[in-house]
């Protein structure tokens, strides 16, 4: 049976619709139920960076399948939300793709960035950067595919064995080693913190020995004890950075930054 798919008053055929889109589509949820005469089902085709909702009204006498199709684009929503406010060319999909991860408009205004930092961040991509995470979830949601086009890899520590011995034998936190660890690494790397200001604490201390230099430090993490102050001093070394002033953050944060890099190279 072939439904009609009707999307800006041209009739598809719904599967020929599905083909078009099925690139960016991320996921698909349904339901249905029954008013006696016909037996509804709303399907949600989840896309990258839109929203399809599909009604299809099967009759039970004559069998006849109707699909009317609206897209809501997230990023279209976001910026009519945020009105006449404009913001730094290079920095918008930055500063937007925060909101959609989190639907917290705070992130136009608490996100900081050093001059010039997102281009040295994509030239040093480009270069084979690879990034360090403080963790598996923030690993997790990092496109690897898109970072090893460009010859990079994104490493976290903090299961290491190695790890968890030096954090034991030196009385500091895992997130304090696994910085050392990467400092070892000889390799141009951003980090990607979101959860541990420990980790941007240690960063800050190996950047003022001249330990290491980083390409780039995305500064996130969340949370009261030490963020703050975290941060601020992350903003005082000499490195490129894109810090979240304040409390807020988190690992997805941290990812959907260096996502937003790869994804406007």
């Amino acid at each position: 049976m072939f439904a009609k798919c009707i999307c800006k008053n041209i009739v598809l055929d719904f599967f020929e619709f599905c083909k078009i889109h099925a690139c960016d589509l991320c996921h698909i949820q349904s339901f249905g139920f029954s008013d006696g005469c016909y037996d509804r089902f709303y399907y949600f085709f989840f896309f990258k960076n839109s929203m399809y909702i599909c009604s299809i009204n099967i009759s039970m006498t004559d069998a006849i399948c109707f699909c009317r199709t609206f897209l809501f684009s997230s990023f279209e929503l976001i910026t009519e939300e945020l009105g006449e406010r404009t913001f730094p060319e290079e920095q918008e999909p930055i500063i937007k793709r925060c909101i959609h991860t989190s639907a917290d408009f705070d992130y136009a205004d608490n996100l900081c960035f050093s001059e010039g930092v997102v281009e040295k961040a994509k030239e040093a991509i480009r270069n084979g950067a690879c990034i360090v995470t403080d963790t598996q979830m923030a690993k997790s949601g990092i496109n690897k595919k898109k970072l090893a086009a460009y010859g990079g890899e994104v490493f976290c520590f903090m299961s290491d064995e190695d790890v968890a011995e030096t954090a034991k034998k030196n009385g500091t936190t895992r997130a304090t080693a696994c910085m050392d660890k990467a400092a070892a690494m000889n390799r141009p790397l951003i980090f990607a913190i979101g959860n541990a200001p420990t980790a941007l604490i240690r960063l800050y201390e190996l950047i003022e020995e001249k330990k290491l230099k980083p390409e780039l430090v995305i500064g996130v993490p969340v949370g009261f004890v030490n963020v703050v102050q975290s941060k601020e001093l992350i903003m005082q070394a000499d490195v490129p950075y894109i810090v979240a002033r304040g409390r807020k953050g988190g690992s997805n944060i941290a990812a959907c930054i260096c996502n937003a890099l790869l994804y406007n190279m």
